[in-house]
């Protein structure tokens, strides 16, 4: 009965999911002309805004418009762009290590005392050492919005940069790398052929 019950649960999820995926594919087909809208975040966002058109524009997945009426369906949300400085500091304190050996028997078999003190130190010096590191990270949360105010598709995107790509830029083409990559595994999706149950073949008498 149990076992009844949690198949029937996976079918239901597996037609949900499906129903889903057809739902997003067939509204993402259907848009043609996308706006971009302002960013919140203030100016840095919409540094980052421009990045996204471009990025966008270059998937040539959609024509990117700058009339809000024209448009099939607008991308929101919000950014940011920080450049800050982090600062690390180590030090490493003095260490001291002493070594007495008072007087008393030297140990040897003739059993005579010893009137020798001896004293030994040994000590290290105290380092400190800072250092600064200058860092550049974007996030960008944005969601494209259909004309009726349905929210089609969402995600959320950040990065340091790289040696050959900053941040803002990095930021962008994840999101647009994101868009296609959830499109492409929408159509995969529906285009998977359903398996079939083998047919028994009967050994011949």
């Amino acid at each position: 009965m149990r076992r009844s019950v949690f198949l029937g649960l996976l079918a239901c999820c597996a037609v949900c999911a499906l129903e889903q995926r057809q739902d997003f594919l067939k509204a993402v087909t259907s848009i043609r002309r996308v706006y971009v809208d302002k960013l919140n975040g203030g100016d840095q966002a919409q540094h980052i805004r421009d990045m996204i058109i471009t990025s966008l524009q270059n998937s040539n997945l959609f024509i990117i418009t700058e009339n809000e009426d024209k448009a099939d369906a607008v991308v929101r949300g919000s950014a940011e762009d920080l450049i800050f400085t982090e600062s690390h500091q180590s030090s490493d304190g003095v260490n001291a290590h002493t070594q007495i050996s008072l007087p008393g028997t030297n140990g040897s078999t003739s059993g005579r005392n010893s009137n020798r003190t001896g004293i030994g130190m040994t000590v290290g010096d105290h380092e400190s050492q800072q250092t600064t590191e200058r860092k550049h990270e974007s996030v960008a949360t944005v969601r494209l919005v259909s004309k009726d105010g349905d929210v089609i598709w969402s995600t959320t995107q950040e990065s340091q940069g790289g040696k050959l790509k900053g941040a803002s830029k990095d930021v962008a083409d994840k999101i647009t790398k994101k868009l296609l990559d959830d499109i492409q595994k929408a159509r995969n999706a529906l285009t998977t052929p359903k398996l079939e149950p083998a047919s028994v073949v009967k050994s011949p008498r």
